[in-house]
Order: structure tokens, then C-alpha cells, then sequence
């Protein structure tokens, strides 16, 4: 492996990257991450806590709550969008375990708590800054250990599926103290 001297922001730590690994191609890494600011500051007004669920949560829109099902609308804004115009993946995530958990809750004993298992996202298409999305959460199955829950994001004005997700839940027993 080759040594890297460290960024050039304060990092004191180096970079290790294997002798077959083209100079170029190191170039060209380095120069994507730099890019999309991974060697930025994170200015103080957005280090306090949950900052980012907040932004997330705060263009999301109660739409329809029903047993086993939950809809809202998003907005999607420039502080949810990457540097390519649509919604960050980060914020597809943030969306997709909000909404679930919500969704999850309204089938599973508010008593019982619940535990993310697993998570999966499909972005089968990117969301452009300024478009409206549909989120639809529904139980897709419940039982006395696991809940699963589905969430689609489609476009307002077509319908169109933009990003596909299932949500696992473990559903922790009461305790019989």
C-alpha cells in the first residue's frame, strides 16, 4: 500500500490506497468526495442535535392516518436535495424510517416497543428539487414478533413510483414483571 499525505483540511489521519491503484484514478476519487463537500466544515448552526430529521420531518405533511396505513405529502426542497438536484438518498432513509414507524405504530400496542430490524430501499428514480410526493406507508404483516411495513413515494402529478422501500420491525414483548 501507498501512503497518502492527509486532506488538506485538518484531518491529522492519512490515506492508505494499494500500489495497482491508478494515480488518476485516486485523483478523481479524491477530487468526487471534495466535490460533494466531505472534507466541509459543519457550520455550528447545524451541529445541534437531530438536526437533520428536523429539515427532513419539516417538509413532510400528514395527509391520511389509518389503521395499518399512514399518507403524506413532502415537498422537495433544496435542503433535502444533493448536489445532482433531487432528494439526497440520506433523506429518502430519514423519510422511510419515519414514516414506517409511524405506520407501525398504528397496528402495534403502543406499550410494546419497537426495534428497526432492517431496512431496504429501491430508488428507481430521482426526485428533482420542487416536485411533490405521495409517501404511502402500509402494514404489509403484523404478528406478535414482527411487523412489516411498505413505503412507495410517487409523484403527485403522474403517480409514477419514485422510490420503493420495506421496513422490519421487531416487536419487543411486554415484560411480565
Amino acid at each position: 500500500m501507498v501512503e497518502l499525505p492527509p486532506p488538506s483540511s485538518s484531518s491529522s489521519s492519512s490515506r492508505l490506497i494499494t500500489k495497482d491503484v491508478d494515480g488518476k484514478l485516486v485523483d478523481k476519487v479524491v477530487g468526487f468526495f471534495q466535490t460533494m463537500g466531505i472534507s466541509s466544515n459543519i457550520p455550528e448552526n447545524m451541529s445541534s442535535k437531530d438536526f437533520y430529521s428536523n429539515i427532513v420531518g419539516s417538509h413532510l405533511k400528514v395527509h391520511q392516518i389509518q389503521r395499518g396505513r399512514v399518507t403524506c405529502l413532502f415537498s422537495v426542497k433544496p435542503a433535502v436535495a444533493n448536489a445532482y438536484g433531487g432528494v439526497h438518498g440520506g433523506a429518502v432513509g430519514a423519510l422511510v424510517e419515519r414514516m414506517a414507524i409511524a405506520c407501525a405504530r398504528t397496528v402495534v400496542a403502543e406499550e410494546k416497543e419497537i426495534f428497526l430490524a432492517e431496512l431496504s430501499i429501491s430508488y428507481l428514480s430521482a426526485a428533482p428539487a420542487n416536485s411533490e410526493l405521495i409517501i404511502d406507508a402500509s402494514v404489509s404483516k403484523t404478528g406478535r414478533t414482527v411487523t412489516v411495513v411498505a413505503v412507495d413515494f410517487k409523484f403527485k402529478e403522474s403517480g409514477k413510483v419514485c422510490y420503493s422501500s420495506h421496513a422490519t420491525f421487531f416487536n419487543m414483548p411486554i415484560s411480565k414483571l
